[in-house]
C-alpha cells in the first residue's frame, strides 16, 4: 500500500505532472475516474508491464511494483508460517458452507496481516500480495486425476455452496473495499489428464457443459462476486481456454455480467502457441488471449504484446481495457488510499497463528473425517479397556502428509501418532513401526520395519494403521511440493487401489488375530475392498491439516463424534469408470454412474442414529417456473450428540433428454443431542428442476419429480428405516 507521505511527497518532489490534477490520488473521488485518471498518464511500455503478474513499479507515478501471485486453498500458503486447515476436498467432506466460509475469513484476516507486515519491511514480492488464485472449483470428475484433491467434489451443487462461502469470506462484506481478490478457477471444463493439460482438448457436450462443468462459476461469478478467474492450460472444444471466444466473451462478460479481470494459469499463454498450435507465435497468442478477454499473465508471454501493438494484431485501447480492469482491482483493495481509511489494513499480524484460528484448524479436521465402516460399534475404542495400542502405517507419523498441495506452514503439526499418544496417555503403551513406505520404491528401504510393524501388532490391543495416499502418489503435474527433497508427484494415477505394499501389510497384521482400524489420508477415493471386507473400522481423513492427527484420536476414542459425508463416489475398481481422457459425463459421479459403488457419494456414518419424518411439500403439483418447499423433522435417536448431514435430491422421473439419475439440492449440518428435534425447510427452485434441452437452454418440463431427503442417497432401505422420506411433486 502506498503510504499517503508517499503520495504527499510525489507532488512535492514533482514526480507526478499536473500533480493538482492527479485525480487518482484522490480517494473520495470514485475509483472507476481515479483508474481512468492513471491509466491515461502511463507510457504504453508502462502498461504492457502492469499485465505480467510481477508487475514493476512505475515511479514516477508513485505506482509500487505487485507481484498478483498468491495462494490460499486451505489457508495462506507458501509465506512463512500460517494455519493450516485441512486440503479443499477435506473441507469439502464437513458439508458445512457456514464452516468454510469461517475457515475463508481466518485465511483473509493473516493474508491482510502478513501483506501489510511484509509491506512494512519492504517486501512486495510473490505470496505476499491481495490477490489469491483460489478457490480450485473444477468438478472432481474421475479420481485419477491428482489435483482432485483441490477441489470441492464431484458435485456441482455441492461445489456452488463450498465456492460461494469461502469467496464470501475471502472478500470480505466491506461495501468500499475487497478484503483480498479471490480467484476461482481454472475456467471452464479442467479435470485432467494432469500430464497432458498443456495440450489437451476437452470435448464437453452443451448439456454436461452447462449442468456440470459450469455451474459452480456461474455461482462464483453471479452470487458470490468473485473479482477474477483464472482460465485453464486446455483447450475446450478446439479453443484455449485463456483465449476461448464464448467463455471469456459470452458467458463470462456477457451472460454473467463479470467486471473484474481475468488471468491465466502459469504458461498457459505460452501453450497457445507452442502446445496447442492455435496460433503461430507469441505476439498472436499474446494479442488473441487479450482481445479476448484475458488481463493478466502468470508467464512472460504477454512481453510480445509490445511486437503485437507494432504489428497490428491487436491496438492501445484494448491494452487499456486490460490494465484498467487490473487497477480497478488495486484500488479496491485501498492500495493508492491511506491506510486508516481501509478497515483491512488494521488487521495485526498477532492474528497469524494465534490459539484462535488452530481450534478452526481443529475443528475443521474434525468436521472433515468420515466414518466409513464401523462394524459392530466397533469404534470408539476405550482407552480404559486398553493396555497396548500399536500405531503403524507410512502416514502415521508423516507431518507433511497432513498438508496436501498449496499449502502453509504450520508452527506445529499433530501428527496421528502425536494424537493417539497425547489421547490414551501415560497408561496405555503406544508402540509404533512405520511398517512400509506409501508406495514400495526401487531401491527404498519400503520393508525395512514391515517384521517391526507385525510384531507391535502382536502385543497391542488394537492396531490402528495409517496410510493412504500421498502428494507422491496423487498431485499437479510437475510437484514437487509436499515432498521429499529431489521427488516429483507421480500426479494422476492409473489404479485406485490402496498401494499393494499397504495392503501386504494390512493383511499381514490382519493375520496375527489384533483387531486393525484402517485410517486413510488421501485426497481421492482409494478402493479399499479387502479392508471393507476384513476390518472392523474404516476412517477416511483426507488430508486434515495442523491438527490432523489430534482430530483422528479424538474420533478413534470418542471424544468428536464423526458426521463427515463423502464429496466424491468411492469405486470398487478402475474398471468401473469411462475412459480417462472422455469429459463425457455419462457413467461418471453418483449423477451418472449406474453400478454399485464401494461407498456412494453423500455416504458417512455416525456413533448415534437420526431419524426422519413429517416430510410436507408445499404442493402436489405446480406450474414450470414455480418453487416448491418442503418442511421435515429430523430427531436424534440414539445415546449420543452429534451433527446430521441432512441432504436433499431430486430427480426428474419422466425428462425427455438425458437427465440425472439425481442430483444434490439441498444440504444441512445440524447438531442434535440426544432425543432433539429439529424442524428443517428447503426450497427447490425452478434452475434445480430444469434440464438442458437440446438446443442448450434451461427449461423446466411438464412431469413428474421425486425429491428424497436423508443423511446420504436414498435407499429402500433407509426409507424403510426411516432414515430417509421419498415424495413426489408434479410440473404442469
Amino acid at each position: 500500500m502506498v503510504p499517503r507521505f508517499v503520495l504527499i511527497s510525489i507532488c512535492q518532489e514533482g514526480t507526478v505532472s499536473n500533480c493538482d490534477d492527479a485525480r487518482y490520488l484522490d480517494h473520495d473521488l470514485p475509483v472507476a475516474e481515479r483508474v481512468e485518471d492513471l491509466v491515461s498518464r502511463m507510457t504504453l511500455e508502462e502498461k504492457l508491464a502492469q499485465m505480467i503478474y510481477d508487475a514493476p513499479a512505475i515511479e514516477r507515478l508513485g505506482v509500487p511494483a505487485y507481484n498478483w501471485w498468491n495462494e490460499c486453498l486451505h489457508g495462506v500458503a507458501r509465506a512463512g508460517v500460517a494455519t493450516v486447515f485441512p486440503q479443499a476436498i477435506g473441507l469439502a467432506a464437513t458439508w458445512d458452507p457456514e464452516l468454510v466460509y469461517r475457515v475463508a475469513v481466518v485465511t483473509s484476516d493473516e493474508a491482510r496481516a502478513k501483506h501489510h507486515d511484509a509491506v512494512r519491511r519492504g517486501n512486495r514480492g510473490q505470496y505476499f500480495g491481495l490477490t489469491f488464485w483460489s478457490p480450485n472449483i473444477n468438478i472432481f470428475r474421475d479420481p485419477r486425476w491428482g489435483r482432485g484433491q483441490e477441489t470441492y467434489g464431484e458435485d456441482p451443487f455441492l461445489t456452488s455452496r463450498m465456492a460461494v462461502a469461502f469467496i464470501r469470506g475471502l472478500q470480505g462484506d466491506d461495501p468500499r473495499y475487497l478484503k483480498v481478490v479471490a480467484t476461482p478457477k481454472h475456467y471452464a471444463a479442467y479435470s485432467g489428464p494432469d500430464l497432458e493439460r498443456h495440450h489437451f482438448d476437452a470435448q464437453v457436450s452443451e448439456r454436461d457443459l452447462w449442468q456440470t462443468y459450469l455451474p459452480a462459476f456461474e455461482a462464483a461469478i453471479v452470487e458470490a462476486g468473485a473479482y477474477s478467474i483464472m482460465g485453464a492450460y486446455n483447450r475446450l472444444n478446439g479453443h484455449p481456454c485463456c483465449a476461448h471466444p464464448r467463455l471469456l466473451g459470452e458467458i463470462l462478460r456477457g451472460r454473467w455480467g463479470f467486471e473484474g479481470y481475468v488471468v491465466s494459469d502459469c504458461g498457459a499463454i505460452g501453450d497457445i502457441y507452442v502446445h496447442h498450435k492455435y496460433v503461430e507465435s507469441a505476439a498472436e497468442a499474446a494479442a488473441v488471449a487479450v482481445k479476448r478477454g484475458c488481463d493478466l499473465n502468470c508467464g512472460r508471454t504477454f512481453v510480445a504484446l509490445r511486437e503485437a501493438v507494432e504489428r497490428g494484431l491487436i491496438d492501445e485501447a484494448t491494452i487499456d481495457r486490460a490494465v484498467k480492469r487490473l487497477f480497478t482491482a488495486r484500488f479496491r483493495l485501498g492500495m493508492f488510499d491511506p491506510p486508516e481509511l481501509v478497515p483491512y489494513a488494521q488487521i495485526p499480524i498477532s492474528v497469524n497463528d494465534s490459539p484462535e484460528h488452530r481450534a478452526l484448524a481443529l475443528q475443521a479436521a474434525r468436521e472433515s473425517l468420515v466414518l466409513l465402516k464401523n462394524a459392530d460399534g466397533f469404534l470408539p475404542l476405550d482407552k480404559a479397556t486398553l493396555k497396548c495400542v500399536a500405531v503403524i502405517g507410512p502416514n502415521a507419523d508423516d507431518p507433511r502428509v497432513l498438508e496436501g498441495n498449496y499449502q502453509g506452514t504450520p508452527s506445529r503439526a499433530v501428527t496421528p501418532l502425536d494424537g493417539i499418544r497425547e489421547k490414551v496417555g501415560p497408561d496405555v503403551e503406544v508402540l509404533y513401526a512405520r511398517g512400509c513406505n506409501v508406495l514400495d520404491l526401487p531401491d527404498s528401504y519400503s520393508r525395512a520395519d514391515f517384521e517391526a510393524a507385525v510384531e507391535a501388532a502382536k502385543k497391542a490391543d488394537v492396531a490402528i494403521f495409517v496410510g493412504g495416499l500421498s502428494q507422491l502418489i496423487e498431485g499437479e503435474e510437475g510437484q514437487r511440493e509436499g515432498l521429499p527433497e529431489g521427488m516429483v508427484s507421480k500426479a494422476d494415477r492409473d489404479d485406485l487401489a490402496l498401494p499393494g505394499i499397504q495392503e501386504e501389510l494390512l493383511k499381514a497384521l490382519h493375520a496375527t488375530g489384533t483387531p486393525v482400524v484402517l485410517v486413510l489420508m488421501s485426497g481421492s477415493a482409494v478402493a479399499v475392498n479387502w479392508a471393507d471386507e476384513h476390518l472392523p473400522a474404516i476412517l477416511e481423513a483426507w488430508y486434515p491439516g495442523e491438527e490432523g492427527g489430534a482430530a483422528i484420536a479424538d474420533v478413534l476414542f470418542g471424544d468428536y463424534n464423526p458426521a463427515g459425508r463423502l464429496p466424491v463416489t468411492f469405486y470398487r475398481t478402475v474398471d468401473d469408470l469411462p475412459p480417462f481422457e472422455s469429459y463425457d459425463m455419462e457413467g461418471r459421479t453418483y449423477r451418472y454412474f449406474r453400478g454399485v459403488p464401494l461407498y456412494p457419494f453423500g455416504y458417512g456414518l455416525s456413533y448415534t442414529t437420526f431419524a426422519y419424518r413429517n416430510l410436507k411439500l408445499s404442493a402436489g403439483s405446480i406450474a414450470p417456473g414455480e418453487s416448491l418447499t418442503l418442511d421435515l423433522e429430523v430427531r436424534n435417536t440414539g445415546a449420543r450428540a452429534g451433527d446430521e448431514v441432512v441432504q436433499v435430491y431430486l430427480s426428474d422421473l419422466v425428462a425427455s433428454v438425458p437427465v440425472p439419475i439425481r442430483q444434490l439440492v439441498g444440504l444441512a449440518r445440524v447438531h442434535l443431542a440426544p432425543g432433539e428435534s429439529k424442524n428443517l425447510t428447503f426450497t427447490i427452485t425452478p434452475r434445480h428442476m430444469s434440464l438442458i434441452d437440446d438446443e442448450g437452454q434451461w427449461v423446466v418440463e411438464p412431469g413428474t419429480f421425486q425429491v428424497a431427503v436423508g443423511g446420504g442417497q436414498p435407499t429402500p432401505e433407509a426409507v424403510r428405516e426411516g432414515r430417509a422420506l421419498v415424495a413426489t411433486f408434479e410440473v404442469s
